[in-house]
């Protein structure tokens, strides 16, 4: 998901379904299968369910089981960190190594109590230009936050503006009588602070400056003037704070007349080498008697590795952690598990709202200090002494080792072998189970789903399946681990099941299964045709069908207009989103070309059912769709398609990319289309998702890897694979080059940042879809028919890769597949197929005329078939009727 849009929904996000999907490949392929005759070809007997012995020469496919080494995920649920992050020790910390080696000598932080911060004279006033409204606080009690509050010598209150976003704030200290002051020091708090500022002073007549600060990123501030001041105001102005999950507004707590200096607090901050989620565990060895307080800070990358976490649940459900993880260390020390979301104050009656935790994690860094918020004390200090035993996560996602692969992948290129292999691990950390206190707090918990596992949108955040994520986290579950496809199911089951009475079925569960999005429904049927595909659940099929008949025909219809084209805006969907909430409406060419790829789907579903007329009907109306999408959303001009026929003129990714494997497209537009991207949307960290900036500011600079998929795809079916590749380079190797490295970031944004700065998940199921398309496109293998039934190899190689071979977990037994490139046209495709299943090899036929062998038999000899079910079209040979057993075809050059 993408977007924060408003704060009552989530930004849900959605890669495109395309892949497998080019339905005209998908038909050819189906009806060369049905047209051979059983028997018509021998290719040799079963040979078992993997390559045991590759080629011997050096260049060749490797040995089995070398692609273990790739592996991402840990050997067991108990994940420790492995270096302390380089210059990260503050303060007084002994024996920071220790908390890498359990066991040893524990890790002891040691903070000195600080002294009391000077006071304002009696009769000091304050004013501000305005102050927010009382209510009752994040913690439930009465709360105000005028002035006043920022010169009461309470840390715990504070004073906050009324003006998000908009500057100048000016607050004004006015004392009785005239004082020499050498400075001030400003105190604000976690929840953000000023980062730029001016203090002036009052000399009689007009305000001087006496200091200007820019760039802070401190709680507290010190601001010295050049020399002493005597004054009787002084006046604060601020021009910008931080933008936090609480909000853009100026928050004082306090203004003291001196310049105090900062205790730093003994702190360190360790790594655990990438992206992980689950359950902090810290062991504490003892404690000084004051109960000091311990404060956690999580990030996925350095850039946003501060005193506060680059997110909490509790920052977007308004509870007042202030961005970190709270815990007061007992004498005799404590094993503190951050397996929960709420207060934590011990048994201290007096102190039901003290000290908060935020429960499961997803981060690469943790940065522990000897702290404590001032709203926590007396149950917790900011100083003492705590001695740490040991860290550690409860990891809690699907625990991916190379004995629970069920499918594989590996190539000549190493890159692309890591890139598929971060990907699954990315995937991992999605594949959870739904739990109340770790999913997204915007009414996302759901009874239906408690318990049960799921496939989340992130590992950070949001932790919510949405079904439009599935389009890509799904299918590669489905080619990694297919053990956990009840994680689709469990989704995809529970969205059906609450399916509005007009027929439209949620995103996700978010606000109580209402968020509005207009193309999330279509992701539904096809990822309820993958999950048939690559499972056979035909009791899913069954069950849900009547779900599928009354979106498409009930709900779809009713925002179609007199063209045949879906229309946002039309029966009350302005208001709708989709996968990034973006401001389009009317004929939108991605809406409309998903939905072809939807009816192509549903009528697949119904011929499998049985339902012909259902199947016709779908089918007629696929292609009524493809033919009003050609006729009015073609730009001859560009040589693309519109994004939107409504509003400025742009051409999108999405729309693009999905009428090539929908098949709205034909060869030359195709071609045209990927040009048109190819010229327009290149930058070094992939393909922008839109060719310019009429949507919103920094749209050509953005890249999705859920919609870079597609394309993808697209430049694979459409001969381009060279320029594939290309792509997938500059993609996951920007993501692999940069913190936090290894996982799969939700969006990259200008420059190739973090599109949404810290609120960007770096590991979200989504931006996994280089592992379907290496799998099914650059290897060649994917199901079709229902449960592998029927399964088509058609390898797509490019120039640089000179071999690859995988294996794809069936319900029958591994689909086992390999190519090797020789000299020129020369290609040998070998295929261990399981019992039960059915299926074809699709050979490229390049340039000039091509001869195809199985062993010493000629099957294509450049001008014609010489054995039964093998085909020719324009761009392959292709042999069908392929059963059980192990099959080797060559080709070369006649």
């Amino acid at each position: 998901m993408t977007s924060r849009q408003h704060d009552d929904a989530p930004s849900p996000g959605r890669p495109a379904s395309a892949q497998r999907s080019g339905p005209a490949r998908r038909t050819v392929l189906a009806a060369g299968a049905a047209g051979v005759a059983a028997g018509a070809v021998s290719f040799g007997p079963l040979s078992g369910t993997a390559f045991a012995t590759p080629p011997a020469h050096a260049t060749g496919p490797a040995a089995a089981g070398s692609w273990h080494r790739y592996v991402q995920g840990p050997s067991s649920r108990t994940v420790r960190p492995v270096r302390i992050l380089s210059g990260s020790v503050t303060g007084d910390v002994r024996d920071p190594e220790g908390l890498l080696a359990p066991g040893g000598r524990p890790t002891v932080l040691t903070r000195a109590r600080p002294t009391a911060p000077p006071a304002w004279p009696d009769g000091t006033t304050a004013q501000a230009s305005s102050a927010h409204g009382p209510n009752n606080g994040n913690d439930g009690n009465p709360r105000t936050y005028d002035a006043k509050n920022a010169i009461d010598g309470d840390p715990g209150t504070f004073w906050n503006d009324d003006t998000q976003g908009v500057y100048p704030d000016i607050l004004t200290v006015t004392m009785p009588a005239a004082r020499a002051l050498p400075g001030v020091t400003v105190l604000s708090n976690q929840d953000g602070v000023p980062t730029a500022f001016t203090v002036e002073t009052w000399d009689g007549s007009v305000w001087q400056s006496a200091a200007s600060v820019t760039g802070n990123t401190a709680v507290q501030r010190p601001v010295p003037f050049d020399a002493p001041v005597t004054t009787t105001s002084v006046r604060i102005t601020v021009t910008a704070d931080q933008s936090t999950p609480a909000g853009e507004f100026t928050r004082v707590n306090e203004v003291w007349p001196d310049v105090v200096p900062v205790i730093e607090p003994a702190g360190v901050t360790l790594d655990f080498g990438k992206v992980v989620v689950g359950y902090p565990r810290v062991r504490f060895a003892y404690a000084s008697d004051n109960s000091p307080g311990v404060r956690l800070a999580f990030s996925e990358s350095t850039q946003f590795l501060s005193t506060r976490s680059d997110f909490t649940r509790g920052d977007q459900a308004g509870d007042p952690g202030q961005g970190t993880d709270q815990f007061a260390v007992p004498v005799r020390g404590a094993d503190w598990h951050d397996d929960r979301r709420g207060y934590g104050a011990g048994d201290d009656p007096s102190a039901p709202d003290k000290v908060y935790a935020d429960g499961l994690h997803g981060f690469r860094y943790l940065k522990i200090t000897l702290d404590a918020l001032a709203s926590d004390a007396p149950a917790a200090q900011p100083w003492g002494t705590v001695a740490v035993d040991s860290v550690e996560l409860d990891f809690t996602a699907y625990v991916g080792t190379p004995g629970s692969y069920r499918g594989y992948f590996q190539c000549s290129d190493d890159e692309l072998n890591r890139y598929w292999y971060a990907a699954a691990y990315t995937n991992e950390l999605v594949t959870d189970h739904f739990r109340r206190d770790d999913v997204d707090p915007r009414d996302a918990f759901s009874p239906t789903l408690d318990g049960k596992l799921v496939l989340h949108d992130g590992a950070k955040r949001d932790r919510d399946p949405y079904v439009g994520d599935l389009a890509v986290s799904a299918r590669t579950l489905y080619l990694t681990h297919d053990d956990a496809a009840e994680a689709a199911r469990n989704v995809l089951a529970d969205l059906a099941d609450h399916q509005r009475a007009d027929g439209w079925i949620p995103p996700a569960s978010i606000n109580n299964y209402t968020l509005p999005l207009f193309d999330y429904p279509l992701w539904w049927v096809t990822c309820s045709w993958d999950y048939v595909l690559y499972t056979g659940d035909r009791a899913y099929a069954a069950r849900y069908y009547p779900q599928l008949v009354k979106l498409l025909d009930t709900w779809y219809p009713s925002v179609t207009d007199s063209a045949g084209l879906l229309s946002k805006g039309l029966n009350g969907t302005d208001g709708y989103g989709d996968y990034a909430f973006l401001g389009r409406t009317g004929r939108v060419t991605y809406y409309n070309v998903n939905y072809v790829q939807a009816l192509k789907d549903a009528a697949a579903f119904a011929t499998y059912l049985g339902h012909g007329a259902d199947a016709d009907r779908w089918t007629r109306r696929a292609d009524a769709v493809a033919k009003a999408v050609n006729t009015l959303l073609w730009d001859e001009a560009a040589g693309a398609y519109l994004d939107s026929a409504t509003g400025a003129v742009r051409h999108a990714q999405d729309g693009n990319a999905i009428a090539i494997t929908a098949g709205v497209a034909g060869p030359d537009r195709a071609l045209a289309a990927l040009d048109h991207l190819d010229a327009t949307t290149k930058t070094r960290y992939g393909n922008a998702f839109m060719d310019n900036d009429t949507l919103f500011g920094g749209a050509s600079q953005r890249v999705y890897a859920f919609t870079s998929y597609p394309e993808f795809v697209a430049r694979f079916e459409s001969g381009r694979a060279d320029s594939a590749i290309d792509q997938i380079r500059r993609t996951y190797g920007w993501m692999a080059g940069h913190d936090p490295g290894i996982t799969h970031w939700e969006g990259v944004g200008p420059n190739g940042s973090l599109y949404e700065d810290a609120y960007t998940s770096c590991a979200h199921g989504w931006s996994t879809g280089v592992l379907p398309a290496l799998t099914n496109q650059l290897l060649g293998a994917m199901p079709t028919a229902p449960g592998f039934a029927e399964w088509a190899v058609r390898p797509c190689p490019d120039t640089s890769v000179t071999w690859a071979q995988g294996q794809l977990p069936t319900p029958h037994g591994p689909l086992a597949v390999r190519w090797e490139r020789g000299h020129g046209a020369a290609l040998t495709v070998s295929v261990d197929a399981p019992h039960g299943t059915r299926g074809s090899v699709a050979l490229p036929k390049g340039e000039g005329r091509l001869v195809v062998r199985s062993g010493r038999s000629v099957l294509w000899d450049g001008r014609g078939a010489r054995a039964k079910g093998v085909t020719e079209d324009a761009t392959h040979i292709t042999v069908t009727g392929l059963g059980a057993g192990s099959h080797t075809f060559t080709t070369a050059a006649k």
